[in-house]
This record gives structure tokens, sequence and C-alpha cells, in this order.
């Protein structure tokens, strides 16, 4: 089978593509040649970098920004700001006191939320929490046939994939404490004011409405057909084993890993020592992720003479890795010392 035949594709339901890996290994190269190879075959795409360093911009050589925008035909592209997202809560928080004055203070008012959040605009798990809330727009939209997802580096995106479980852990809490308090909010109300907030049957309607969202979003990501991640290494030892503990991880969230790409391959150049002995100690890494990787469908990219980046290259990349190109152009584009 053809590593294109790898994507699936449901009628009028989006389809998730996480593409992650180790620091330095290509994420963001692979993740914008994908879109743009999903885009040139018709496929509504839009490509979401999640990584608070934003390369995705430099990679396309295109302004991108914090909303989605139309890049080219087909393609639209977003850099996950944790800031502007903070400052939309913000915004909604100061329109909900506007409208509700009477409700702005209170230990569990507007005041303390409004607080709440400029804490967590700060926190190190913001970006995480911005990436969730894209996925959960785009998730519950279906507005996109495909969206690629451009990693951070393996740590931050295992804490982006592990969100709807803390979340659900959170929201559990907080149902199962207004179910305990329910019975002694009479009691408290006189002495304790903030308790008609926690008796108020629009936060239990909040709260079940989170929950449903939520156990939603960990269905879309545990299901095969709709969220697959694949994993992006370059033929070293240190890239092999992080990748190896991230999938261990990743099946913790029963998110399926379909395959991994092999960045950064070189050729066999005879005339250079240096090249021929890297290629050799390359091959003996790639009979390790043969070994490590078996249930995954294994695609390898060539090192390049020149960096990849700009669309054309982009493309050239896509069509190797998808299209199954190579032989002399190959070779030619590797690299040459």
């Amino acid at each position: 089978m053809a590593f294109k035949d790898y994507f699936k594709f449901n009628k009028d339901k989006t389809t998730f593509i996480f593409i992650g890996g180790k620091g330095g290994v290509g994420k963001t190269s692979v993740s914008s040649a994908t879109a743009l190879w999903l885009a040139e075959q018709g496929k509504k795409t839009l490509i979401v970098s999640t990584d608070p360093a934003h390369s995705l911009s430099d990679s396309l050589e295109v302004p991108i920004g914090s909303y989605p925008r139309e890049i080219k035909t087909n393609l639209f592209a977003v850099e996950i700001d944790p800031d502007v997202a903070m400052a939309q809560k913000q915004a909604q928080l100061e329109a909900q006191k506007a409208a509700n004055p009477d409700d702005a203070g209170g230990l569990f008012g507007m005041d303390f939320l409004s607080d709440q959040l400029d804490m967590a605009s700060s926190s190190p798990g913001a970006d995480e929490a911005a990436a969730f809330e894209m996925f959960m727009g785009v998730m519950n939209s279906d507005e996109f046939d495909v969206v690629v997802f451009d990693t951070a580096p393996t740590g931050h995106t295992l804490r982006l994939l592990s969100f709807p479980e803390v979340m659900d852990s959170w929201v559990g809490k907080m149902m199962m404490l207004k179910a305990k308090l329910g019975s002694a909010t009479n009691a408290l109300r006189k002495i304790m004011p903030f308790m008609d907030e926690i008796d108020d049957p629009q936060t239990s309607e909040d709260l079940k409405r989170t929950k449903e969202q939520i156990d939603q979003a960990k269905a879309v990501l545990s299901d095969p057909d709709r969220t697959t991640f694949k994993m992006v290494v370059i033929p070293e030892e240190m890239s092999i084993y992080e990748s190896e503990r991230a999938l261990e991880a990743l099946s913790k969230y029963d998110i399926t890993v379909d395959s991994v790409i092999v960045n950064q391959v070189m050729p066999d150049i005879c005339d250079c020592d240096f090249c021929h002995s890297r290629h050799k100690l390359q091959q003996k890494r790639l009979a390790l992720i043969d070994q490590k990787f078996p249930d995954q469908h294994i695609a390898e990219v060539p090192l390049f003479k020149d960096e990849v980046k700009g669309q054309e290259k982009l493309l050239n990349l896509a069509h190797i890795l998808y299209d199954g190109e190579d032989n002399d152009e190959v070779v030619q584009e590797a690299i040459q010392l």
C-alpha cells in the first residue's frame, strides 16, 4: 500500500492528522508539505501550528496570524497564540460584565474569573489549552476536510493530547463538588452569598455541556478513522528512542500512530568518505527503526542539499513522500559535499 493510501477521509466529517516528534527532526517541513499536498488533492485543508516557536510562516514563506487565513487554494493556516486566545476570553467576560453588572463580583464572579484568566495566560499549560480549544472548535464545525497539526516537540505535544483527560477530571470534580454542596447551599447562602452561583442551574448546564464536549473530543482523538498521528524521526539514536517512548505514551490516550517518517536520510555517495560513513551509520539506525516500529508504515525522506523552505520545495518533498517520486532527481537534490 502506498503511503498516501494511509489517509482516511470521512464524508461531512473532518479528518485530523497530528505530526510530531523530537525537536529539530523537521516536523514543520513535513507538516507544511503534507498540508500543501492535501490541498493539491482538492481537500479543504487547515494547518494549525501548536508550537510556541511558530516556524510555520517561515516554512511556507507567507505571513500567518492567530486566525485561520487562506494562503492558497484549498489551504488555510493559523498559528495558535495563547495571548490572543486569553484576550478573547477576557473580552467575553467584559461583555458578560456589561450585560450583567450585578454578577460581576463575588468569589466566583466575573472579577474572580478575570483574575484566573490573567494567571492562566502565563501558566505552563496556556499553549496546550489554546491548542485544545482550537481543536474543539474545528472538531465541532467540520468546515474543513482535513486539519493538520504541526505540533511542538514531543513533551509539549503529549501534554496537549493529555489535556482532554485533565479537563475531564477537573470538570468531573467540579460536578461532584456541586452535587455534594447542593444540600448545604440553603444553610450557607445567608452567610456566603457566592453560594448562589454554585447553586445556579446554569452552572450545572455549563458543566454538563463542557463535559459533553470533552467526551466528544476524546472520542474523536481515539477514533483511528478520524485521527492519526505521524511520527517524524531522523536516523539517530536519540530521536529513535524518544519517539519510541512517545508512541508508548500515545497508546495510553488511544491515539493511533499509523506511520513513522524518517527524515534526512543520506544517499550513498561513494566518492565522499564522510558521506559514505554517514550513510553506513544511518543504515544501522534505519534497521533499528524497523525493529522499534514494526506496526507502523515507515517512509523515508532524503536529506536535501538546500533548506526545504518555500512552497515549491515543500511540494517537492510531499511528492517524494506521498507519490513515491525518487530516482535521479532525489539524488541530485540530496546533499552533495
